[in-house]
């Protein structure tokens, strides 16, 4: 019997502590405790994010630096085109192969220039591609000189969908006797320089007054 009694002193200090958890559970922990661990892991995200920001921004420096590097490198790359837009460029490369065939053929009936076209022509270059169709009657040495001249200099140019046919065998037997030139059509193209992108602008200050 006193043992029994001993326990009955205890229950309602078993029912207080009960009571108190469930009231803990139900008071505090959801509507106190839980939204402040939520906020502390809110915190603990945004000070990783600040970091990470942080590391980035130290890293600014040195991806300028590369990047004007780069930068420099293409501006001295005589490889592109020198002219600005597609316009220009165009009449640019007419103008070098104008050059070129008159430095292969001094004399105009050895090889002339008989069409150019300028094409638009799409591309997954990362580079503004210019692209003339070039057609030309010129005899076989001429001819080599030409493209070997055009593929071979500075600014870098390219021939493709190079098409050879020969006058006579065109014309047919005894329509163009003694005519050895060769009837070739090519694509001549070349790339742009790539435009450097704007700087980005700095916010307006606001004035003292604002």
């Amino acid at each position: 019997m006193p043992r029994v009694d001993g326990l009955a002193r205890f229950r309602p200090l078993l029912g207080l502590g009960l009571a108190g958890a469930v009231a803990y559970g139900l008071l505090v922990h959801w509507w106190w405790t839980a939204p402040m661990l939520a906020l502390g892991d809110r915190i603990a995200d945004v000070r990783d994010e600040e970091l990470g920001l942080r590391m980035e921004a130290a890293q600014r420096p040195a991806l300028e630096s590369a990047l004007a590097d780069l930068r420099a490198a293409e501006a001295a790359d005589p490889g592109f085109l020198a002219e600005p837009d597609r316009d220009l460029a165009t009449a640019a490369l007419v103008s070098r192969l104008e050059a070129e065939v008159r430095r292969a053929a001094p004399n105009p009936l050895a090889c002339e220039i008989t069409a150019r076209t300028p094409l638009d022509v799409a591309t997954d270059a990362p580079y503004p591609r210019v692209t003339v169709q070039i057609r030309l009657r010129c005899d076989a040495a001429a001819l080599g000189q030409v493209l070997h001249a055009l593929e071979g200099g500075r600014p870098q140019l390219f021939v493709d969908n190079l098409a050879l046919q020969s006058l006579s065998a065109f014309f047919g037997a005894g329509q163009a006797p003694g005519d050895s030139r060769i009837d070739v059509t090519f694509d001549l193209y070349g790339f742009l320089r790539p435009a450097a992108p704007a700087a980005p602008q700095a916010p307006p200050k606001e004035s003292p007054g604002a």
